[in-house]
């Protein structure tokens, strides 16, 4: 039907005296209308337009659109969903057109089919960076997609290195609950380490990796990109689909959503090609089992602990039981935990920390400090050293609290009291305070550098061996000056 302005025009242009088919030609309409509004003009209704579903939730689409140009029409159906929409995805995806303004073309590609669980296809994408405290680490995910199926699986991770690859393929076969005949890859550098033609050379630590599961390793031809469509597709849709509008907290809260999203969104979508949803078309039973014993994929480090009873590892410091300084100790770590390990016995466990740093402490650490340092103010080299006077046990509290070996020190520094007199070893004390020299080593250099030995000879040994390491309290002269004051009061 036409509108008033359009009728009013029509005998507008016959009161001019116009024709029937002139009218018509003017107006762009034909002359069967001209003719039926000429004779009743009082009978023209306009048609209204009738409310569309996704007037009520314009607001909010444009505000999406505002955060994420480029959102796709899935995205936004989930989002708008959660409100109370209840239309189809076919009046969003042409609201989007019309606001875009552009309808992309579809390109034809070759699919290349596989039997059920013959084949998955595995392949990086790289997702930006994700801020960890005050450390900004890049974020990949690893997508693993069983062929047949399209049943995929995503894992990120702030890593691309050997032991990542293999800890993210080891969850993916945990996920699908098997393993495949073959495993298609990109020329990644964790994969294939040369190629000439076909002549490939796959990496030695990959192939170790694939041994235990008879997975037979395929590598696509360079620049040949279709030969693994189907996870190339997947990364694609992982940005346009998961990826979009979400904020992330760390880490694990990333995997958390994307586990999410894989268990309620993209496997069971109903997939474009197979025309089925993943979940439906995927078959555990065509897998192989997963073998008895799993490879220990996580990255491995023979690594130091240091007087602060600490290792260092991936720019943080991991704390130990503070009787293992010195020593060696194997850390093992994935996306999540540290672990480490004294002759083949956990003795710590730490979530990972992905700052940089930072000193990740057990409070059962800290504790065994405190119990270590009191056992070793009983020790009577300790006790003997501490009798020396107030610089001596404020010396002893600078070692404690500079994590250096205080018996070791202590059994030194007595050692040189044996070669010089108390009040010179007690002066340089003091000098090693004041320039904050904390050691017996820098004690021994000043004595050195300042004056000679007081006593030349050696002590004398005695044959019972527990009798020379006897250590006697230095008495105090101030406790006998007081006592003499004190008579002479009373005879006063």
């Amino acid at each position: 039907m036409l509108d008033r302005r359009t009728v009013f025009e029509i005998h507008r242009l016959k009161g001019e005296g116009n024709s029937v088919r002139g009218i018509a030609r003017r107006l762009g309409i034909n002359r069967e209308a001209v003719t039926k509004y000429l004779k009743h003009p009082e009978k023209v209704m306009v048609k209204r337009a009738r409310p569309s579903k996704l007037t009520p939730y314009d607001e909010l689409i444009d505000e999406l659109l505002k955060e994420d140009p480029y959102v796709k029409a899935p995205v936004i159906l989930q989002r708008i969903s959660g409100v109370g929409f209840e239309g189809e995805i076919s009046i969003l995806r042409d609201y989007l057109r019309k606001k875009r303004g552009q309808i992309k073309d579809r390109q034809a590609f070759i699919r290349f089919e596989s039997e059920p669980g013959e084949q998955m296809q595995v392949d990086w994408g790289h997702f930006g960076s994700l801020s960890c405290g005050d450390t900004s680490r890049r974020l990949y995910a690893l997508a693993v997609v069983e062929s047949y199926s399209r049943m995929l699986y995503v894992e990120f991770t702030h890593s691309q290195k050997q032991e990542a690859l293999h800890q993210c393929l080891l969850n993916a076969f945990r996920f699908f609950g098997g393993i495949p005949r073959e495993l298609l890859v990109d020329n990644m550098v964790t994969a294939v380490t040369e190629r000439q033609a076909r002549l490939i050379r796959f990496n030695e630590r990959f192939l170790d990796f694939l041994r235990p599961f008879s997975i037979v390793p395929k590598a696509c031809n360079v620049g040949a990109a279709h030969e693994k469509g189907k996870v190339e597709r997947a990364i694609q849709y992982l940005r346009r689909n998961f990826w979009p509008l979400r904020t992330f907290a760390d880490l694990s809260d990333v995997q958390r959503q994307a586990a999410k999203w894989l268990e309620e969104v993209a496997n069971l979508r109903v997939h474009r090609t197979t025309g089925q949803r993943p979940v439906d078309r995927f078959s555990k039973e065509s897998l192989k089992p997963l073998p008895q014993f799993l490879p220990d994929c996580r990255e491995t480090g023979e690594l130091l602990v240091y007087k602060d009873f600490a290792v260092r590892f991936d720019g943080n410091s991991y704390t130990t039981p503070p009787w293992t300084i010195g020593k060696r100790l194997t850390l093992k770590a994935d996306q999540h935990l540290v672990t480490i390990y004294h002759k083949q016995k956990i003795i710590a466990t730490h979530e990972r920390c992905w700052d940089r740093h930072q000193r990740i402490e057990l409070q059962e650490h800290k504790e065994m400090v405190k119990k270590l340092k009191k056992k070793l103010w009983q020790d009577r080299s300790i006790a003997a050293f501490a009798s020396l006077g107030e610089i001596a046990r404020e010396y002893l509290n600078a070692l404690s609290k500079a994590n250096q070996p205080i018996k070791k020190n202590v059994e030194r520094l007595l050692r040189l009291k044996s070669l010089y007199d108390t009040p010179s070893l007690l002066a340089v004390i003091k000098k090693a305070l004041d320039y904050k020299a904390y050691g017996a080593e820098y004690v021994e250099n000043i004595l050195y550098q300042e004056m000679t030995p007081q006593n030349t000879h050696q002590p004398v040994k005695l044959k019972q061996e527990n009798l020379n390491h006897i250590r006697l309290d230095e008495p105090c002269l101030a406790d006998y000056d007081s006592l003499v004051l004190q008579r002479r009061k009373e005879d006063d």
